[in-house]
């Protein structure tokens, strides 16, 4: 099979809560003449993105042609789940012309780039890009860690210190195998937080970078798909934090699952939610609510303090409860204590 038959992939990495979802979701529905076919992968076993994207699914990208791995990071799951995944996409029975990965936020984007090296599939799939969707708030403030301002007061207080957080880490690995990045929530950032934002990536990237705004999701299609990077074959000009090590795990980072009962206030919940990021560094709360005498579920996304909701579709035969992630480093989260914060909201 010649280059030019290879399929091509689009991989979407990107801070958790940083609008990867809602940009797949847009290009799904503006798919410019492609049939696509989508891997979502989460931290977490409650499929909250994926959920999301099958409610988008069409002719152009129907049910069967996504495919949710919440088995633990792809980056880490190479041969278990990712390889046998890509192979079973391109055994459709039509062949999709487009595949795109929506990575977890956690995840590393070079050892996903080099499983495309594989024998199994580097005849037959290129990477057509990388594109970093970054929260414009979020980069422009550097809220990349529970508390940038411990860890940059131990910074200056020893010389010999080169000490990054984890969250920091990931945030370079994914600006530094982009090809393009996108500075989502646009919308939300004032132009001196959009140029601040613009500015560290700029300083930060290793190579000249695109940065474009982009505000719920909308882009172009065409910006996005078609940049024939071939990114695989281009691994030394995509540095990675963690270069030299062979095993990258995430125990840094921690989830757990929490049930509640039928909730009576979504405001109180929101409310709470909020609080709890604030008060136990949790990075990111996500899940189905159960809001009595609503017939329908309401989807809950949190990142650090930021509540959104909305009411998605009806329950029907679906289990009626309220099942959360909360996702934090690994020292920030107490299960015992997470659940019984969240329970003040019933």
């Amino acid at each position: 099979m010649t280059d030019l038959a290879k399929i091509p992939v689009t991989v979407i990495t990107g801070f958790l809560g940083s609008g990867k979802t809602t940009l797949i979701s847009h290009l799904m529905k503006n798919p410019q003449g492609k049939r696509l076919a989508v891997l979502v992968n989460e931290f977490g076993d409650v499929g909250v993105d994926g959920e999301i994207l099958k409610s988008c699914a069409d002719e152009n990208c129907p049910l069967e042609n996504i495919v949710e791995l919440a088995n633990g990071c792809i980056c880490c799951t190479v041969a278990d789940d990712f390889i046998p995944t890509i192979e079973t996409l391109m055994a459709l029975p039509e062949t999709p012309d487009h595949i795109i990965i929506e990575t977890s936020g956690l995840a590393l984007p070079k050892p996903l780039l080099k499983a495309f090296g594989w024998p199994a599939i580097r005849s037959r799939i290129t990477v057509d890009g990388v594109i970093a969707v970054a929260d414009a708030e979020a980069v422009a403030e550097g809220r990349f860690a529970p508390d940038t301002e411990k860890v940059e007061a131990q910074r200056l207080a020893d010389d010999s210190l080169d000490h990054e957080t984890p969250l920091e880490e990931v945030f370079n690995d994914q600006v530094f195998c982009a090809d393009l990045v996108l500075l989502s929530k646009s919308d939300l950032a004032s132009d001196p937080q959009k140029s601040e934002a613009r500015e560290y990536i700029t300083d930060l990237s290793k190579r000249p970078l695109p940065i474009l705004d982009m505000a719920k999701g909308v882009i172009d299609p065409r910006v996005i798909l078609g940049l024939n990077a071939e990114a695989e074959a281009d691994l030394e000009n995509r540095p990675s934090c963690h270069d030299g090590h062979d095993d990258h795990e995430h125990d840094d980072f921690n989830s757990i699952i929490v049930e509640l009962p039928e909730i009576e206030n979504p405001e109180k919940l929101e409310e709470t939610v909020s609080a709890l990021a604030e008060q136990h560094n949790i990075l990111r709360v996500k899940g189905y609510v159960a809001v009595q005498s609503k017939p329908m579920r309401m989807l809950l996304q949190a990142v650090n303090t930021r509540v959104q909701t909305q009411y998605d579709q009806l329950w029907g035969d679906q289990d009626r409860k309220t099942r959360l992630v909360v996702i934090a480093e690994h020292d920030d989260l107490e299960a015992q204590t997470v659940e019984a914060f969240l329970k003040q909201a019933c």
